[in-house]
């Protein structure tokens, strides 16, 4: 017997690696499992989700053949601890990973002349050797896995990598910071470096070579080798690869996260769209953009485009009907890097305020889309409005690979919906905390979302928001509802533990 232990936070979890499959060998008849997982994507940038401009057939089909959550919820408002919460099963007042750690203590890692020369200046804090990771365990029954895209959690030459976390393959952005450009120097293969065919142009440039109004001024900021590209034909060779085993692949595209860059042919599209708009001169962050809006729904069409792929290949395949696709965000919508979050209204029905979107603890900041299809199984297309978060994904996808997942993990299984059969476990409440922005807390009880902010400030009085007739989150009810709002705090002081790395206190006051 084989067991992976992580003492953290939450005390010694101890994950059996047995399970139902657990010989670790092949099992035909296991399902096959994609998790697209898109970055900063909105709840309503889908067209299935209400989007009106961008076009997005590839998820929306996958939402008519399947099943799309209503009051699905990422397990925080920003990339890193969002990843790590996925992979773990453990929410934010009891993961690892609770907020982004550039990791600075190393160095000048913002400097990216200095990451081009060391690579070891390159990502984010590791998580540890020893945490227990979904990936791991579906290694442990025979999965082939692979991590396509973007990390975040755990720098080169760590025990944080992904061939170290449960990915026999990896290939992509090891750094979030690196993906600050969809044109790199280089990405990574494994634990290797691989040299792409674009000149270095440091992040956070803004100069450009003549008019603003002219495309050919923004040159410097369209190369060659463009990243999401070469991820693609990366997961189509994969899923070739491992067309007679059961795998998963963890797509973790940058994609629509900026700056805004795509392929021009996708940009002129939605140019001829959109018509004339005012160029992005870089004064919000990130790259300068001719056409900013049009850059913007050319990515996400260019997401769609590669949801599509992935699906056409497993049709030719013969293995669409053992392939399930789970489909979703890290995160609410990005406010900077000069797209403009409400001209798509891609966070509608939620406030479009910017300070409520990306790094908040508001629903535009952490109610995301989730897509599940699975044709083999779901015979019909279903809108669900069950209220779940993503720490439920590792015991959701254990039990559909047949694995154990006894330990304490935060999540429930939702495999009674996906598969139509048994009684579905509810959730009695969710909970998060984010660190930064002065320290958020969260809790969601039914339609009751309660928000306590600047914790770091001391502040402790929570806002209390009925979501059922104030999903915008504009009338604070906790004077009316002391019983609701007792409840609430409790809940926030039984399920924050004190973080292992000190960046992350909710309560430090710096």
């Amino acid at each position: 017997m084989r067991y992976y232990l992580f003492t953290g936070i939450a005390g010694a979890v101890s994950l059996s690696l047995t399970g139902c499959g657990g010989s670790g060998q092949q099992d035909s008849h296991k399902p096959n499992i994609i998790f697209i997982i898109a970055d900063d994507l909105g709840y309503s940038d889908p067209g299935c989700y209400g989007q009106q401009l961008i076009q997005t057939p590839n998820i929306d089909a996958l939402a008519a053949s399947g099943l799309r959550f209503t009051q699905y919820y990422s397990g925080s408002p920003v990339s890193a601890p969002s990843r790590c919460i996925l992979l773990t099963g453990m929410h934010s007042g009891h993961s690892f990973i609770r907020g982004n750690h550039e990791w600075a203590e190393r160095g000048d890692v913002w400097d990216f002349s200095k990451m081009e020369a060391d690579p070891s200046l390159e990502g984010q804090y590791p998580i540890p050797a020893e945490t227990v990771t979904f990936s791991k365990i579906l290694q442990h029954v025979g999965y082939k896995t692979a991590c396509i895209g973007k990390w975040g959690l755990g720098a080169p030459f760590t025990d944080g990598v992904p061939n170290r976390q449960g990915f026999d393959f990896f290939f992509g952005y090891n750094c979030q910071r690196q993906a600050h450009t969809y044109y790199p120097t280089h990405l990574w293969r494994n634990e290797s470096i691989v040299k792409l065919n674009n000149r270095f142009v440091a992040p956070r440039t803004r100069e450009l070579d003549g008019d603003p109004y002219r495309e050919e001024s923004y040159e410097r900021y369209n190369l060659n080798d463009y990243a999401p590209a070469l991820m693609l034909e990366e997961a189509l060779s994969f899923i070739k690869a491992s067309k007679n085993e059961p795998f998963f692949l963890h797509f973790t595209t940058t994609i629509p996260h900026v700056p805004l860059q795509a392929p021009k042919e996708w940009v002129d599209r939605y140019h001829n769209i959109i018509g004339e708009e005012e160029p992005y001169n870089g004064d919000r962050g990130y790259f300068p953009c001719r056409y900013p809006m049009a850059t913007y729904a050319a990515m996400v069409g260019y997401l769609d485009y590669q949801v599509g792929r992935m699906v056409d290949e497993l049709v030719k395949l013969g293995i669409y009907e053992n392939t399930l696709i789970f489909f979703t965000s890290d995160n609410g919508p990005v406010t900077t890097g000069g797209a403009v979050s409400s001209y798509f209204e891609n966070a509608w029905p939620f406030n479009q305020d910017p300070n409520r979107l990306k790094g908040s603890l508001y629903e535009g900041g952490i109610r995301v889309p989730m897509i599940i299809a699975w044709p083999g199984v779901i015979k019909k297309a279903g809108v669900i409005d069950h209220i779940c978060a993503s720490y439920d994904i590792f015991p959701t996808i254990c039990d559909i690979a047949g694995a154990d997942h006894s330990g304490n993990l935060d999540g429930i299984s939702m495999l009674p919906i996906i598969s139509g059969k048994g009684k579905q476990k509810e959730h009695p409440y969710l909970y998060w905390e984010y660190p930064e922005r002065r320290g958020q807390q969260a809790v969601r009880i039914d339609d009751w979302k309660g928000i306590r902010e600047n914790t770091r400030d001391g502040n402790m009085e929570i806002k209390l928001f009925d979501l059922s007739v104030d999903i915008t989150e504009e009338n604070d009810v906790s004077k009316e509802n002391p019983g609701v709002t007792e409840q609430i705090i409790a809940i926030m002081e039984k399920e924050h533990q004190k973080p292992e790395i000190d960046r992350f206190d909710l309560f430090l006051k710096n």
